[in-house]
C-alpha cells in the first residue's frame, strides 16, 4: 500500500495542477482512495489507511480524518494541521539505481543452470529466438511483459525459459493520428489509459474523444493499479484468445472495431479483434504487436429533419467495482442514433453490441439482436423484442455458476443503454420509464451524504470512502492506559521492517516443505508417486506417517487428538498425506502438485458430505454436559400464549475461510542435545509446543517454540497451525536440518476447514404486537472430520442467540461429523451464525404480520429482568445493562427514523434503484482465560514484558505496555510517569514463559494486561521500602536511580504471574448496535452501504484508537461474510475457491460510504479489568444490518414486481434472502427478469 501511495503523489506531482498549500500534495482524496483501492486488509476495515493515504491530499477535509477524534476539541484547522508531519515532495523523488540500468543494458540474456531469460531489444532479435526456440524444440517457454498472468493462472508448468517484450520499441509506441489510436502490445495497461485520457487529441472528433475517455475509465476498473502498472494490453488480448481469460480490454474493444496486428514467424497479418480472437489459440510462435482503435463519428445527415449522435457505453458487473475482481459480464455498446425533429423518436441506424466473460470461449458481438435493431425507431415494443432475441443469443455455457444471473445482467445493460432513447407512451413519463424521477431531487434525502449517495439520471455514488466520524472519551485514571496511544510496531510494520516467520533469514542448509493432500473425501491410500516416475529437481524426501519418530499427532488439545498425516486412510479431501521436503519453496510447491496418489474405495461406506447425510448415519460428536446450553423458560406455554405461529421454517449458512494476509508458516531447526526450536506463525505455542513433544517423542524441555507475532489469525492459527508446526518439526528431526514452510494460498485455503457451515429448522409462536413467546431450535453444525473446537460451538450459538427475549427458548444442537476438513475457530466463532438466525427469525415475524421490522426487534429486546431470566451469571448489575441507552441514542444520532422515512420517498420514485436501513442490537457474552506475564525491569530503567498473548494486529503489545507503564508508575518517583517509551514486549517463547495459554476470544488482551498489573504490583511492592529510605535520603528520587540502587541491593526485579479471573467475573455481557443504509441496483444486483453507524460499549477502552480499529475491523469482516464471500467445495468436499481471483474479501470500495463509530465510555466496571471490556470479536455480528438492509431493499423491489405482475403485494416479503448475500443471489431475490416484466406491464400485458 505504501508503494501504491508512493506512486500517486508522484504522479500528481507531475500535474500542472495549483501548488498545494504547504506541507500538502497535489494528490486528491480520489486519487489517494484509488491508490490503494487494489489492496486487501483483512485487520483494519481500511477506514484508517484511507485517512492516513488522504491526509497527504491538498483537498481533504481535516474533520473527516480519523486523527481529528484525538485531537482536542475547539482547535483551528490551523492547531490541527501542525500537528500532522509536513509533506516535502522532494523527500518522494528517487533515482532508479544507476547498477540497476547497467544490469538492464547488459541483461539481453540473464540465466543459471536451471532458467534462462531473455530481453530482446528488437523484432529481429525476438525473432531469432522463437527460430532457436523451434529448433530445439522445447516447449517450456513463456513470452512475458509484466508476467501477471500467473497470478490468475498459477501455472505449475516448469518453465526454463522466458522472452521478456518490454524492451522492444515496436511494441512500445503509443501512435495518434487522425485515423485513431496504436497501442504497442507491450505497453501497460496504466499507460494506455493515459494515453486515452490525454488531451492531445485536438484532430479527433468530440465522440471520438468520448469513446476513448470511455475505454479508459472502463480500464481503471481491471485488476488494480499495481497489476495495471505492470501487465499489458497485449497480455491481456493473448490470455483472452489463448486461455479463454474473461478479458474486459476485448469485449470493449470488440464494438469499435479495433484491428491487431500479429507476427507468425516471419508473417505480418492485419485482423479485425473479432477475426483474431475467433481464432484457434495460437501458439507460442504467435506474437501479438499492436492494437489500433480506429477514430469514430457519426454518419453525417445532410437532412435538417434529424440529429445524428454517437453513442457509446461500457458495463461491467463484478463482485466489487474496483477491487480487483473479474465480471461476471462485461458489455460495451456503440450505437449512432438519429433523433427526428418532429419527435417520432430516435432511430438506430447502426450499432454493435458486444458481450464477454459469461463463460462463452471468448466476447461476442449480439449480431442478430444488432440485426434486429438497426433502422428500427425506439419503442417499448422494439425495446421487449431486441431484449426476447438476447436472451436467445447469450447462453452460458454449461456447468458454469449463475448462468440465469449472467443473461439476466445482459439484459439489464441494454435495457440501462437503451431505455433513455426510448419513446414511451404518452401516461408513462419518459423518467419513470428510466427509473428515476426529478421530483426526488426535492427530497432532502440525508444533507450529510450529499450528492454522492444520488444515483439519479446518471449522477453516481462514489465507490470509495466518502467519510467518517469516530467518537472517543480517553481517560486519565489509570494513565497513560486509556490514551490512544500509537500501536507498538506500527512504523516497523508500515515499512516493511517488522520480522515475520518467513522473514527470518533462512539457515544453512535450509529445505522446504509443501503439503501432498488428498483430493478424495474417504479412501485408502495405496500409495504416493510422482508424475515422472521419478522425484522432480531438488526433492530430497517425502515425509509422512511411518517417518514420525512419536505419535501420529497433529494437534492435542482439551477437546480431542487429531492425526498429523493420514495413515493408510485419507477421511476428506484435503487431508494430509505427506510432505515434500525440497531445496526451495519453489520446488516442495511444484512436486507436490506433480504427486500421483493411487486410491482404494472398494468396501468403504460412502463419504458423509453434509449434515443432512449425519443425520440420517447417525454420526454425531458427543458435547460434554459443561458445554451444553441451558434451556430457558416453557416452550409449549409460550407457545399456547401465541397469536401466530411460523412451523419448522429452515436456514442454511455456508463457511468462510481466515483470508488472514500470512498463510500458515513455520521455521524448524534442529539444536543441540536433540532438541528442536520452532518458529511458528501460531496463536497458541503452548498447544504446539506440547504436540511436538508428542509427537517426536522428546522431552517438552527439548522443544522450544517461538512466536514474535503473526500477520493475521482470526482463530485459524490456533489449532491448525499446530499441524504445519508438527509436520516442519517431524521433517527437521528425520533430515537434520532446518526446514521452513510457508503455505502457498490454495493449499492453505483447501486445508483450512474455515467457519462452521449450519443448517437451523425453527419454530416460532407470537402475539399481533410481534412479541414472540416462544422459540424452539433443532441446530446441525457441521464439524467436519476431527474435533477441533466444534464441541463448543453448541455452548457459542445458543448463548448469543439469547439477544433477544424469546420468551421460552428450547433447542436440539447436534454437532455433525463428516467427511470435510474440520472446521476451526474464526473470529466470534458460532456468534455470527447466532446473530444471522436470531434476525431471521425477527425479520420472518414481522413479513408475516407486515409490520415494521424495528418494531418487532424493539419489542423483543431484553428487560433487565429478561435478561437475568436468559443470562442468569452474567447478567450483572442493572447499569450495566447499557443496550437500551445504546438503542435510544443510536436512533438519535443516526436519524434513524427520519432517513426511514426519507428511503421511503426514494423508493417511491426509484424504479431501478432501492435502498433499506436496518437497525441491529448485540448481547454478546466473553469469557476471561487465565494469562501469564512477566515483567522484568532492567539495570538502566527500562522495562522488558513477556505475555501469553500473541500479537497478531489486534493491539495487545501496545495495551500491554500501557499497562506496564501504568502499573510502574504507582511506585511515584520521578520519572515514573513516563515509562511507556521504557517498555518492550517481547516474543513468546514456550521455555521462557511457560503456561501461555491462547490468543482468542476476544479477551485474551485485557487478561494479558490483568497479568502485566499484577506483576508491577509485586515488582511495585519489592521496590516501596527502598524507594522510601531513599527518598529521606536524597529529597527526591529519579525512577533511573531507583532501579540502579535496586541492583545494588540486589532486589528482584523480575516478577511473574498467573492471572486467574474468579467465578464471578470470568464472563460478561458486551452491548452495542449498528444502523446501516444499503442500495441496490435492481438491474445488476450491485449493493452499495450507503453509511453505517456503531455504537459500541468498550467500557472504559484501554486504548480508543486500538479498539476502534477493532471494530471497523470486525464489522468489515463481518460484511465479508454476509455478502461478499463464498467458500464452496466440489462434490467430492474439495475447496474449489481457492485464491484471491475465485474468494472475495471486502476491499476498500466495498465498505459503508459513511462510517461512524462511536465508543461508549461506560464507566467504572468493578469487576473487569481496569474497567474494560473486548472489542474484537462481537462487533463482527453487527455487520447482520447490512445484510437486513439489503433484504429491506428487496422487500421493495419485489413489492414493486408484484405490482407489475397482478400479484398480492403482501407476499413480497416472506422470503429468505442467503448468506452470502452475493450480487447474483441478490438479483435473483430481486427478480431475475424484472426488466421483462417491467416492459411488459409498460405496454399493457402480463
Amino acid at each position: 500500500m505504501c508503494v501504491s501511495l508512493y506512486s500517486a503523489l508522484v504522479n500528481a506531482n507531475k500535474t500542472n495542477r495549483p501548488k498545494p498549500c504547504p506541507g500538502f500534495s497535489k494528490l486528491t482524496v480520489t486519487e489517494a482512495e484509488k491508490a490503494i483501492a487494489g489492496n486487501l486488509c483483512r485487520c483494519t476495515g481500511y477506514r484508517p489507511i484511507a485517512d492516513a493515504c488522504k491526509s497527504f491530499s491538498s483537498d481533504v477535509d481535516m474533520e473527516d480524518l480519523g486523527y481529528n477524534s484525538f485531537w482536542k476539541k475547539g482547535e483551528s484547522d490551523e492547531v490541527k494541521m501542525s500537528r500532522l508531519p509536513a509533506y516535502n515532495h522532494n523527500h518522494a523523488s528517487s533515482k532508479f539505481p544507476e547498477f540497476l540500468k547497467k544490469e538492464i543494458k547488459a541483461g539481453a540474456n540473464l540465466g543459471s543452470k536451471l532458467y534462462h531469460w531473455y530481453s530482446p531489444t528488437s523484432i529481429e532479435q525476438l525473432q531469432s529466438l522463437l527460430q532457436k526456440n523451434e529448433a530445439e524444440d522445447r516447449t517450456s517457454m513463456k513470452i512475458v511483459v509484466g508476467n501477471t498472468g500467473t497470478g490468475y493462472y498459477k501455472e505449475q508448468e516448469h518453465y526454463d525459459k522466458y522472452i521478456d517484450l518490454k524492451h522492444i520499441p515496436e511494441l512500445s509506441i503509443i501512435v495518434q493520428d487522425q485515423t485513431g489510436i496504436e497501442i504497442g502490445a507491450a505497453v501497460t495497461i496504466s499507460k494506455a489509459i493515459e494515453a486515452l485520457k490525454q488531451n492531445k487529441m485536438g484532430d479527433f472528433p468530440l465522440d471520438s474523444k468520448t469513446v476513448f475517455k470511455k475505454i479508459s475509465d472502463h480500464m481503471e476498473k481491471i485488476a488494480s493499479g499495481f497489476v495495471r502498472n505492470s501487465g499489458s494490453v497485449g497480455g491481456n488480448l493473448m490470455m483472452a484468445q489463448r486461455k479463454q481469460f474473461p478479458s474486459d480490454i476485448a469485449t470493449i474493444l470488440l464494438p469499435v472495431e479495433a484491428i491487431v496486428n500479429i507476427m507468425i514467424g516471419q508473417k505480418l497479418e492485419k485482423l479485425t479483434l473479432e477475426e483474431f480472437l475467433g481464432r484457434p489459440p495460437l501458439d507460442s510462435k504467435a506474437i501479438l504487436l499492436s492494437i489500433k482503435i480506429p477514430s469514430w463519428e457519426p454518419t453525417k445527415d445532410i437532412s435538417s429533419e434529424t440529429d445524428t449522435k454517437l453513442l457509446f457505453e461500457t458495463y461491467r458487473a463484478a463482485p466489487r467495482p474496483l477491487g480487483n475482481a473479474l465480471p461476471y459480464l462485461n458489455a460495451a455498446f456503440l450505437a449512432e442514433v438519429s433523433f427526428s425533429r418532429n419527435s417520432t423518436g430516435a432511430t438506430l441506424n447502426n450499432c454493435r453490441l458486444a458481450f464477454g466473460a459469461y463463460a462463452a470461449k471468448h466476447p461476442i458481438r449480439a449480431r442478430t439482436v444488432e440485426k434486429f435493431l438497426i433502422g428500427k425507431v425506439l419503442s417499448v415494443s422494439v425495446l421487449y423484442e431486441a431484449i426476447k432475441l438476447l436472451g436467445t443469443t447469450i447462453i452460458p455455457e454449461d456447468g458454469i455458476c449463475s448462468p440465469a444471473y449472467k443473461s439476466s445482467l445482459a439484459v439489464g445493460f441494454l435495457y440501462e443503454f437503451l431505455s433513455p432513447l426510448v419513446r414511451t407512451p404518452d401516461e408513462i413519463p419518459g423518467d419513470q420509464f428510466n427509473g428515476y424521477n426529478s421530483a426526488l431531487l426535492h427530497v432532502d434525502y440525508n444533507n450529510e451524504l450529499k450528492e454522492n449517495c444520488d444515483e439519479l439520471n446518471g449522477t453516481k455514488i462514489s465507490t470509495l470512502l466518502s467519510s467518517s466520524k469516530q467518537i472517543i472519551q480517553s481517560r486519565k485514571e489509570y494513565h497513560p492506559v486509556g490514551q490512544p496511544v500509537t500501536k507498538a510496531g506500527a512504523a516497523i510494520q508500515a515499512s516493511g521492517e517488522a520480522v515475520f516467520v518467513d522473514d527470518i533469514p533462512a539457515p544453512s542448509n535450509c529445505l522446504y516443505g509443501a503439503f501432498i493432500y488428498s483430493t478424495e473425501p474417504l479412501a485408502r491410500v495405496k500409495s504416493v508417486s510422482f508424475k515422472s516416475g521419478s522425484p522432480p529437481v531438488g526433492v530430497t524426501a517425502v515425509i509422512s506417517a511411518k517417518d514420525i519418530p512419536g505419535k501420529n499427532l497433529g494437534c492435542r488439545s482439551v477437546f480431542g487428538d487429531e492425526p498429523l498425516y493420514a495413515d493408510e486412510l485419507v477421511q476428506c479431501a484435503g487431508d494430509r498425506i505427506a510432505l515434500v521436503v525440497a531445496d526451495t519453496q519453489r520446488h516442495a510447491d511444484l512436486a507436490a502438485n506433480l504427486a500421483v496418489i493411487d486410491y482404494d474405495k472398494e468396501n468403504l461406506n460412502p463419504p458423509i458430505l453434509s449434515v443432512e447425510e449425519a443425520v440420517k448415519r447417525g454420526s454425531f460428536l458427543e458435547i460434554p454436559p459443561f458445554l451444553d446450553p441451558e434451556q430457558v423458560g416453557d416452550f409449549s406455554k409460550g407457545m399456547a400464549e401465541a397469536d401466530h405461529q411460523i412451523l419448522s421454517a429452515e436456514i442454511k449458512l455456508g463457511s468462510q475461510y481466515y483470508f488472514y494476509m500470512e498463510t500458515q508458516t513455520t521455521l524448524a531447526v534442529p539444536d543441540e542435545d536433540d532438541s528442536m526450536v520452532v518458529y511458528s506463525s501460531i496463536q497458541c505455542p503452548q498447544i504446539a509446543h506440547e504436540t511436538l513433544a508428542q509427537c517426536l517423542g522428546l522431552p517438552a524441555n527439548n522443544i522450544r517454540v517461538i512466536t514474535r507475532r503473526i500477520g493475521g489469525g482470526f482463530g485459524g492459527k490456533t489449532i491448525k497451525a499446530v499441524s504445519v508446526a508438527a509436520a516442519c518439526a517431524v521433517a527437521a528431526y528425520k533430515l537434520q536440518r532446518p526446514v521452513r514452510t510457508y503455505l502457498n494460498r490454495k493449499t492453505d485455503m483447501i486445508m483450512a476447514g474455515g467457519r462452521h457451515p449450519m443448517k437451523v429448522t425453527y419454530t416460532v409462536g407470537f402475539k399481533d404486537s410481534g412479541k414472540i413467546t416462544a422459540l424452539k431450535l433443532e441446530i446441525l453444525i457441521d464439524a467436519g472430520v476431527f474435533l477441533d473446537i466444534s464441541i463448543m460451538m453448541a455452548y457459542t450459538v445458543v448463548e448469543t442467540l439469547k439477544r433477544y427475549d424469546w420468551g421460552a427458548l428450547n433447542f436440539d444442537v447436534k454437532i455433525c461429523k463428516t467427511n470435510l476438513p474440520s472446521r476451526s475457530a474464526m473470529r466470534a466463532p458460532g456468534e455470527v451464525q447466532a446473530s444471522f438466525i436470531a434476525e431471521t427469525i425477527i425479520e420472518h415475524v414481522a413479513s408475516s404480520l407486515s409490520i415494521e421490522v424495528d418494531t418487532v426487534r424493539s419489542i423483543n429486546l431484553h428487560t433487565y429482568d429478561s435478561l437475568g431470566l436468559f443470562y442468569k451469571s452474567t447478567a450483572g448489575e442493572p447499569s450495566q445493562y447499557t443496550l437500551p441507552a445504546i438503542w435510544d441514542k443510536l436512533a438519535v444520532s443516526s436519524s434513524f427514523h427520519q432517513r426511514t422515512e426519507m428511503i421511503k420517498e426514494f423508493n417511491r420514485f426509484n424504479k431501478w434503484r432501492k435502498r433499506g436501513i436496518s437497525r441491529v442490537p448485540i448481547v454478546q457474552e466473553v469469557i476471561v482465560k487465565p494469562t501469564r506475564a512477566k515483567v522484568s525491569i532492567l539495570n538502566d530503567g527500562s522495562i522488558v514484558v513477556e505475555v501469553g498473548g500473541i500479537e497478531m494486529g489486534q493491539g495487545l503489545w501496545t495495551k500491554a505496555k500501557q499497562t506496564a507503564a501504568y502499573g510502574l508508575s504507582l511506585i511515584k518517583c520521578d520519572g515514573s510517569e513516563e515509562l511507556l517509551d521504557k517498555v518492550r514486549v517481547i516474543q513468546a517463547d514456550t521455555l521462557s514463559l511457560i503456561q501461555g495459554g491462547f490468543t482468542g476470544g476476544s479477551t485474551t488482551s485485557e487478561s494479558s494486561c490483568e497479568a502485566v498489573r499484577l506483576c508491577c504490583n509485586v515488582l511495585v511492592e519489592r521496590l516501596t521500602a527502598l524507594k522510601e529510605k531513599l527518598v529521606e535520603q536524597m529529597g527526591s528520587l529519579r525512577w533511573e536511580t531507583l532501579i540502579l540502587q535496586a541492583y545494588v541491593a540486589s532486589v528482584d526485579l523480575s516478577a511473574s504471574t498467573l492471572f486467574l479471573p474468579d467465578s464471578t467475573s470470568s464472563n460478561y455481557l458486551n452491548y452495542g448496535a449498528a444502523v446501516s443504509e444499503v442500495q441496490v441496483n435492481l438491474l445488476t444486483g450491485e449493493t452499495t452501504t450507503l453509511r453505517t453507524d456503531i455504537i459500541y460499549d468498550c467500557g472504559q477502552s484501554l486504548n480508543p484508537a486500538v479498539d476502534l480499529g477493532q471494530i471497523e475491523g470486525a464489522y468489515v469482516q463481518g460484511i465479508g461474510f454476509f455478502m461478499l464471500e463464498e467458500y464452496p467445495t466440489n462434490s467430492d468436499g474439495l475447496v474449489t475457491a481457492n485464491g484471491t481471483w475465485s474468494y472475495k474479501i471486502p476491499t476498500l470500495d466495498t465498505i459503508p460510504k459513511q462510517f461512524n463509530v462511536e465508543i461508549l465510555n461506560s464507566g467504572h466496571h468493578e469487576k473487569r479489568v481496569l474497567s474494560s471490556k473486548a472489542s474484537g470479536e462481537p462487533p463482527l455480528t453487527l455487520a447482520v444490518s447490512v445484510h437486513c438492509a439489503t433484504r429491506a431493499a428487496i422487500v421493495e423491489a419485489r413489492r414493486q414486481l408484484a405490482s407489475w405482475s397482478g400479484f398480492d403485494e403482501s407476499n413480497s416479503e416472506i422470503f429468505q434472502l442467503e448468506v452470502p448475500a452475493t450480487m447474483p443471489v441478490v438479483k435473483e431475490r430481486s427478480g431475475l427478469d424484472s426488466v421483462e416484466k417491467f416492459l411488459r406491464w409498460t405496454m399493457g400485458t402480463k
